[in-house]
């Protein structure tokens, strides 16, 4: 495998009516004829999607297309159900959990599967990873918080550690962004909260002491290139260094943690790439396109394949080997 799209996403062409069983305004889609449909919530628009999101074929050939032999897939956060009772989101959780490994199945070996857990519960969460685990997803996709519980909440952690335990690559992926109305307008929820609450996500399990507290084994990347941590990472350390308050419950400075965890490539710029990288270093970038949605690159692998001043050995690093050993695939 030479190149591995480690972040992408995918909705089951239909799925059981949630509002139907558990009341409430939940998910379901609205196919509009000729590929295309409509994500709604309940009587709201939420997003326009096409037949990239459940069609195997589709995927295969715009893989086939962007040169890109092994996709992970993973859901969507708007199915997370974090808000809803435990039971609800469990159950939500399992049933796209399924959905999921049943497109994998008709990728001929190429398409690879994330779960989803009911994060507001640890137990739960917990044993459902598990069974995930044994029904051939390669590991999780959680949310950056719960409700205000940010990645260095005591449940969470522990969490976590289970997911080290049982061998699961972890990708944290943004959701229920801040900013309310001041960033309603022009999809800024997207490009200005998005990296917001990835940046906030690494610095709770830095900060939070986290880090300290989680093995070494867990294996953790953050998507949309990390959000904003690499590029004010400066001013988190000098912060860390001339503040007391600044220093959280770290026992070390934020760069020494930078080997602790990984982010994908999705930044659609070469000079904020080159910069990642050499925040972060060849081992822990990762290609990650964010397909097949309108905001996530349009040709997958094109950016890290065109970028000048890379050497060849670490872009193959970037293209597929550091995901073939996040993903345990090495």
């Amino acid at each position: 495998m030479n190149t591995i799209d480690l972040h992408s996403h995918f909705f089951p062409r239909e799925w059981e009516d949630l509002s139907a069983r558990f009341g409430g305004d939940w998910p379901w889609m609205k196919h509009l004829g000729g590929g295309k449909a409509m994500v709604m919530i309940g009587g709201r628009e939420f997003r326009p999607v096409d037949s990239a999101c459940w069609d195997a074929e589709r995927r295969l050939q715009e893989m086939d297309r962007d040169g890109v032999d092994l996709q992970v897939m993973c859901s969507t956060p708007v199915l997370f159900a974090y808000t809803r009772p435990v039971e609800q989101s469990l159950y939500c959780a399992q049933a796209f959990n399924d959905a999921g490994l049943e497109l994998a199945a008709k990728g001929r070996g190429r398409l690879k599967t994330l779960c989803q857990v009911p994060l507001q519960d640890t137990d739960a969460a917990c044993r459902e990873l598990s069974r995930a685990m044994r029904s051939g997803h390669l590991g999780v996709q959680i949310g950056n918080h719960v409700g205000e519980r940010d990645l260095d909440d005591e449940g969470i952690l522990a969490f976590l550690q289970h997911c080290a335990a049982e061998g699961a690559a972890v990708l944290v992926h943004p959701w229920d962004m801040m900013g309310g109305t001041r960033t309603a307008r022009w999809m800024m929820g997207w490009t200005v909260s998005m990296p917001a609450e990835t940046q906030l996500s690494i610095v709770a399990l830095i900060l939070g002491g986290g880090f300290d507290r989680l093995p070494p084994s867990l294996r953790i990347c953050f998507a949309h290139g990390g959000g904003s941590f690499a590029f004010l990472l400066g001013r988190l350390e000098n912060a860390w260094h001339n503040r007391d308050l600044a220093r959280g419950q770290s026992r070390h400075p934020p760069s020494h943690y930078l080997d602790r965890f990984s982010v994908d490539s999705a930044v659609f710029d070469a000079r904020a790439l080159r910069l990642l990288v050499e925040v972060m270093g060849e081992d822990r970038v990762m290609l990650g396109s964010d397909y097949p949605f309108p905001l996530g690159e349009q040709r997958v692998g094109r950016l890290l394949r065109d970028m000048q001043g890379l050497s060849e050995a670490a872009r193959a690093k970037l293209l597929a080997g550091n995901a073939r050993r996040f993903l345990g695939l090495a």
